[in-house]
């Protein structure tokens, strides 16, 4: 059998390597950090509104009923809480439990942030991705559990 032999060894090895090193192969060693996600933090108007440590949120998102809030900024962290670098082919995702109450529109698709939206009265969540590929086509690398939503009547 052609496994056994020095070159099959080899190629073998080598096969196990490229299956295992996947999607976060880089051919010139640059590192996208992604790994070492372990947070975020929402941000409006400068102030922190909500964090997600250690799987939990701690604050909530509030609008109201027909308005949307100033942008909000999405920063993904690490376990000490500092911002975390990524590279160009990552970007945010953001999932509304419930759209017919609020809505998460971003400035420019993927982008790290946007407005939220309140389009009726009630509460809902929202799940924030760290999504990796193409903008529309990549999978999670990071995901949330849903934050509180709470959209206020007028």
């Amino acid at each position: 059998m052609e496994l056994f032999k020095p070159k099959g060894w080899i190629a073998a090895a080598l096969a196990g390597m490229m299956v295992l090193g996947g999607c976060g192969d880089d051919p010139v060693g640059h590192e996208d950090h992604a790994d070492d996600v372990e947070g975020v933090v929402l941000r409006l108007s400068g102030q922190t509104i909500a964090t997600y440590d250690e799987g939990a949120w701690t604050g909530e998102m509030e609008v109201t009923v027909g308005q949307e809030t100033a942008h909000i900024d999405v920063i993904f962290v690490d376990h000490d809480g500092d911002a975390v670098q990524l590279d160009s082919d990552f970007y945010l995702e953001v999932v509304i439990g419930n759209m017919a109450i609020a809505e998460f529109e971003q400035d420019t698709p993927g982008e790290f942030g946007g407005h939220l939206h309140g389009e009726a009265v009630g509460e809902t969540t929202a799940v924030f991705r760290l999504m990796h590929g193409s903008v529309g086509s990549g999978h999670a690398d990071f995901e949330t559990s849903g934050v509180h939503v709470h959209v206020n009547a007028a």
